[in-house]
Order: structure tokens, then sequence, then C-alpha cells
């Protein structure tokens, strides 16, 4: 009797990147969840479904004390996907996973004394670099950002040719160019880059950031509402003037 294999369908396997918030508490720790419990009042509901990680290399924490934080943040909404700056020692099932560049750590298996022999490795032929791909510099978006949208360019600037609602958010490793309205959040500088600048043909925001630092609809002055602006960082403060 012949036997014949059933045909089986390929498995496509992907890669993609994600971008995580990243929370860094200060000491002492009790003053900085206060801080931020005082900003999430301004936006309520803003972690809530996000990614969130917890770089603790600025505090030294117990285990747990650290649960208790971890604790303490799932209670306003932040719900953290892993522990940076942190012992892997200090791991457990009661904590999330300690991280070291967005990848887990691994804890290493205690391995025999006796060496092991390892075969010759035949050296690999020489190949050409490749040239890498250049990535663009600018996001363009010829549409409006609508509500509950997130926009991630994480390489570049973002332009917007219309406006950014509200609940929605623009994130960008640059700057940001939105020559409708802003009502929404714009982030510019997300991966440290103080140079960035934030511009806008009609302010309304509910949160402007460059680089970690912030201001909330209430931190924009009035006479500075419904009009064209940009923002920019000068140190630890961030500024924001009419655009002429």
């Amino acid at each position: 009797m012949s036997v014949q294999s059933a045909s089986r369908k390929s498995i496509r396997f992907r890669g993609r990147s994600y971008l995580a918030y990243m929370l860094t508490p200060e000491p002492p720790v009790y003053d900085w969840l206060a801080d931020l419990t005082a900003w999430i009042s301004q936006a309520p509901g803003y972690f809530v479904g996000k990614p969130v990680i917890l770089d603790l290399s600025a505090v030294t924490l117990s285990h747990s004390a650290i649960v208790q934080l971890v604790s303490e943040l799932l209670a306003r909404d932040i719900r953290i996907l892993g522990l940076e700056g942190v012992d892997p020692l200090q791991a457990g099932s009661d904590l999330p996973l300690v991280l070291t560049g967005g990848r887990p750590v691994a804890i290493a298996e205690p391995q025999d004394s006796a060496p092991q022999a390892s075969a010759p490795q035949e050296s690999a032929p020489y190949a050409e670099p490749q040239p890498a791909q250049q990535e663009p510099a600018t996001l363009l978006l010829e549409s409006p950002v609508r509500s509950g949208q997130s926009v991630v360019f994480p390489h570049g600037d973002i332009t917007v040719l219309g406006s950014v609602a509200s609940g929605a958010e623009v994130i960008a490793g640059g700057s940001i160019h939105i020559y409708g309205t802003l009502r929404g959040r714009a982030f510019a500088g997300s991966h440290g880059n103080e140079r960035a600048r934030i511009f806008c043909s009609k302010v309304e925001a509910e949160l402007l950031a460059i680089s970690g630092f912030y201001r909330t609809a209430d931190d924009i002055e009035a006479r500075l509402r419904s009009q064209p602006i940009q923002a920019w960082l000068k140190g630890d403060v961030m500024f924001i003037a009419p655009l002429n």
C-alpha cells in the first residue's frame, strides 16, 4: 500500500517593529509618582492600551518595591510591558520581563567546567557589502490625521498637509510640520533629538512634546491659541512663540 504525503501550506514569518513608551522614575519615587498622577489627570486615558517600558536605571529598588511600583502604575491604567536598568536576578513570575535594548535578557545557565572541543569552522568567502537602503527623511501625510489615529515615524520629520484631530497623535524622530489645525498631540524628537521643532498653522493642541519635555493645553498661553506657532527646546525648557 502506498502512502501519499499530504501537502502542507508554507508558514509565513514577518518581522514588525513597535514603538513603546519609556517611563524613567527618579528619586524620590513617591514624588515622581505624584507628578505622574498629576500629568495623567490632564491627559486621562493616555497610556491605556499602549506598551510601556519601565526604566529603573536612575533608582535603586528592592524586589518588593519594584512589585509595588508596577502595581501603582497598573492602578493608573499603565500596563508595564518590561523592565530595563534592573538586575536580571531580580526577575520573577510577579514582575514583567527584564529587557535590554528592547530584547529579553537571557539568564545564563551554569555550564560544565570542562572545555568542549569545537570543530574547525571554514571561513566564509568574501562578499561585497551591500549598500544600505536609505530611509526617507520625511513622511508626508496628504490626508488629515483623524481622532484615534497614531502616526509614528522615528526616522525623520513628519509633514501633515491637513489637520490633526483631537484624540489623534503624531510622533516623529525629527520635527513636525502641520499645515492645518493641531488639536491632538504632537511628539517631536521622540528618540532624544533636542533640536527637533514643532510647527503648526493653528494650535489648539492637547499636548506638545519635544524629546520628553512637554506642554499640556493648560500650559499654552491663551494669546497663542488658534495662532500659527513654533515650539522648540532650550535646555530643559520648551518655548512656544508665534510663527511670523
